[in-house]
């Protein structure tokens, strides 16, 4: 890998991992475009690990507050707001877990396919303007109910399909349920972090078992440059989320799935 490949890569899985775009579909399309060949398995747990010190970091305050009350609603069993929210982050993880270990295989062979991108970029954009301009509420994710719960874990389950964007599929659920633009958007961002902890695990698995050579300059330069565009991407994005909506995405995932379809189809 050269630098350029580095930087662009880290700064496309920084960004799009948590913008409803579907980060996915972006590090697929780059070598796709750009006929780089695939970076490998070092280089993607790299990026991950960079993404997730970005939302740990941003959200440590809340997750220190939801770690203390979660510990004690176990003695107590009277969970206040934040182990509400603790608890809800680790039930709504188990559907995309269960839901990877049954299809993970086939969702790395069978729909990586630019179509499939397309496929998914237009339809779960269309989804996530319906439930921006027709359903959303006023509700926060401290009001969160195990109804939210259920319905927002197993639409997580659905970004394993490539283009639906985990972070776009869990913020149009959370829209659904009656949560406003800010709540859906940090519940969706905390419920990133398991998600991302199991992922990464599960390639660093892998990595472990292959004797694939490891570049230790661009693993840290793919954390660095990640969690750096990711955290100024989390920042940004909820700062100006409920002035701009969601509409400038929803805009944006059409386009780029006309334009795959124009090129692949």
């Amino acid at each position: 890998m050269d630098w350029l490949q580095i930087v662009i890569l880290s700064l496309v899985q920084g960004i799009s991992e948590f913008l409803p775009v579907s980060s996915s579909a972006h590090l697929i399309l780059v070598p796709v475009l750009t006929e780089w060949e695939d970076q490998g398995l070092a280089f993607d747990v790299a990026l991950h690990l960079g993404s997730l010190l970005a939302v740990v970091l941003y959200f440590h305050r809340d997750l220190a507050a939801m770690t203390g009350s979660w510990l004690r609603s176990l003695q107590n069993r009277q969970p206040d707001e934040d182990a509400r929210v603790a608890w809800a982050v680790l039930f709504g993880t188990i559907p995309v877990g269960l839901a990877g270990l049954a299809f993970k295989d086939t969702i790395e062979t069978v729909l990586r396919s630019p179509l499939y991108l397309a496929a998914g970029l237009i339809v779960f954009g269309i989804v996530l303007a319906w439930a921006d301009l027709r359903h959303r509420g006023d509700r926060t994710e401290a009001q969160i109910n195990w109804k939210d719960v259920l319905v927002i874990g197993c639409a997580q389950a659905l970004a394993l399909f490539p283009g639906t964007s985990r972070s776009g599929i869990t913020i149009t659920a959370a829209l659904f349920m009656g949560m406003n633009r800010e709540a859906a958007s940090r519940f969706s961002f905390l419920l990133s972090i398991p998600v991302i902890v199991l992922a990464s695990g599960l390639q660093i698995r892998s990595l472990l078992e292959t004797p694939e050579p490891i570049q230790w300059g661009a693993m840290a330069a793919g954390i660095a440059l990640s969690g750096i565009s990711a955290y100024l991407c989390i920042h940004y994005f909820l700062a100006f989320i409920k002035r701009i909506g969601m509409m400038p995405f929803v805009a944006y995932r059409i386009i780029l799935g006309v334009i795959l379809i124009g090129v692949f189809a």
